[in-house]
């Protein structure tokens, strides 16, 4: 994919997403986790995923969909095979 020129890794490249983690940690409000729960996804992962759905013009349900399908898709938001992703309908702020 490299060689064809990938847009998403070039984009990767180009944006440090990491500067965002700061402000995105303190504009969400996370439990303290006493009441149990699934842990959060990682907040800089979820911006990319956005970043992602907006670029596409994507519903929540096909960027679901294409994460799982899309190589570069996932070696963009930085995840394996076998890694945990969001799988309901619903888990993204459409911004």
């Amino acid at each position: 994919m490299s060689g064809l020129g990938d847009q998403l890794e070039a984009f990767s490249r180009t944006v440090n997403f990491e500067v965002f983690r700061p402000d995105l940690e303190q504009a969400l409000v996370y439990s303290d986790g006493s009441k149990g729960g699934r842990p959060p996804f990682d907040p800089v992962l979820m911006f990319k995923v956005l970043e992602i759905q907006t670029l596409n013009n994507l519903s929540d349900e096909r960027t679901v969909y294409l994460i799982n399908d899309y190589l570069s898709f996932m070696r963009f938001l930085g995840l394996g095979l076998s890694d945990r992703l969001p799988k309901q309908s619903g888990c993204f702020v459409n911004a």
